[in-house]
């Protein structure tokens, strides 16, 4: 780490013009001019977001010591249009924004263009709504300059909320005119955001495959990840399984194994069994031969199985999966889906038939004990003793199928889909 944050420091000393940590000076930080030093934040923040995440420091190193430069530069200095276009990029990069105003209440000669400035002071100070027109015919002025790709991506952040469309074209300049860029790293996740939330499943799909080719070692890319997920769970249908393949081709295999667990999970959860299912095994795929690297999988696996015909053996594997292979969250989930399991095996007492006595046997659910202390827990692949207990004291497997139809059974399945909805929604403010 340490050697890495020297090689940071000197390819930015090299950007300026230094050759080694020993020439740094303070006369030397006050006379170099403001777009060199420009030019090594942005060395550095590209290199965060292709995943050098230890070019942080470096980075507020950078962003302090412009900052001091701008301020303490003779007025002469902003004659040069490179410096001018420096003091811009710097405002627009995570620079101080009082240093804008500052740099403009000092302009006497009208080096800065009033129209740029106007807008970005108002752009930082929350009102970007107020100047999206203007901004939009300054994107396309300065289409040949250096700070268009910053404009464009302002630009297309104060129309997010009035004009979608409108921001994903200023999105797609801003990447455009600055490949490999943590402008390019912005326009893309925020472009699939927009087109999942439009519903264009083929744009979105398409941002999501260079996102994950390009940035996926960002800082930011789990912001990506959680878009990807919702992704594929609300608009799997209209999806190309093999865009959702090749997405995650460009992952390691614990990170697409973290991806298909989340995905399993929100589809169980939500309904969709196949999607739960089929995300399942391919984590499960991936997991390898270490031991209880598939316990998630098994579980939202198991979840889907919930509402099927095939319920006895999915409350048996839901069963099986150790305790203390579980968070706390899975847990509460894990003892939602067994509730809801109770209550379809619990058949509905029919109006004017007599109800279940109280020594009658208990459902499979019921008559599946917890294991005492010591006791071997079952896996995949042996037979589950609660397996035996269940053929002796629950309704033959048939008897899914013979109420399936039934209006209170599928009330039963709502009710407890929705219960396991509920749930997970409080677990995930809960984990916020």
């Amino acid at each position: 780490m340490a050697s890495l944050r020297r090689f940071l420091f000197g390819s930015a000393l090299a950007v300026l013009g230094l050759s080694g940590p020993g020439q740094v000076r303070s006369e030397d930080l006050e006379t170099i001019a403001p777009y060199k030093m420009l030019r090594s934040l942005q060395f550095v923040q590209d290199s965060v977001v292709l995943g050098d995440h230890s070019a942080g420091e470096m980075q507020r190193f950078m962003l302090e010591t412009i900052d001091k430069r701008l301020r303490q530069a003779d007025a002469s200095v902003f004659e040069s249009t490179d410096n001018v276009d420096a003091a811009l990029i710097y405002a627009m990069s995570g620079g101080n924004p009082q240093t804008l105003e500052y740099l403009v209440a000092r302009d006497v000669d009208g080096n800065f263009d009033n129209r740029v400035t106007d807008a970005l002071r108002k752009y930082l100070a929350g009102k970007g709504t107020l100047i999206a027109k203007s901004l939009g015919e300054l994107v396309w002025e300065y289409k040949d300059s250096k700070i268009v790709p910053y404009l464009a991506l302002v630009a297309g952040n104060v129309m997010i909320s009035t004009n979608p469309k409108g921001a994903l074209k200023f999105y797609d300049w801003a990447r455009l005119t600055a490949p490999g860029t943590i402008v390019e790293e912005a326009a893309l996740r925020r472009s699939v955001a927009i087109a999942i939330e439009a519903g264009d499943v083929p744009k979105a799909a398409t941002y999501a495959n260079r996102y994950a080719r390009r940035f996926l070692h960002s800082p930011y890319a789990s912001q990506f990840a959680d878009l990807f997920v919702r992704l594929v769970v609300e608009r799997y249908e209209l999806l190309n399984a093999d865009d959702v393949s090749a997405t995650l081709g460009y992952m390691d295999k614990d990170r697409a194994r973290e991806i298909y667990l989340r995905i399993a999970r929100a589809a169980a959860v939500r309904g969709k069994n196949q999607l739960a299912g089929l995300a399942a095994e391919r984590a499960k795929a991936l997991s390898g031969t270490a031991e209880g690297a598939d316990t998630l999988a098994r579980l939202y696996g198991g979840l889907a199985e919930v509402p099927t015909s095939g319920i006895l053996s999915a409350v048996d594997a839901l069963a099986s999966i150790p305790e203390k292979d579980l968070s706390p969250a899975d847990r509460a989930l894990r003892a939602a889906a067994e509730a809801v399991a109770r209550e379809i095996l619990s058949q509905p007492v029919q109006e004017g038939s007599s109800p279940q006595p109280a020594d009658a046997p208990a459902t499979a659910v019921e008559a599946m004990a917890t294991p005492e202390q010591g006791e071997p827990l079952q896996f995949p692949g042996e037979v589950p003793a609660s397996e035996t207990v269940a053929k002796k004291t629950a309704p033959a497997t048939t008897k899914a199928d013979e109420i399936a139809m039934d209006p209170q059974f599928r009330d039963f399945v709502s009710s407890g889909r929705s219960r396991l909805q509920e749930i997970d929604s409080l677990l995930q403010e809960e984990a916020q």
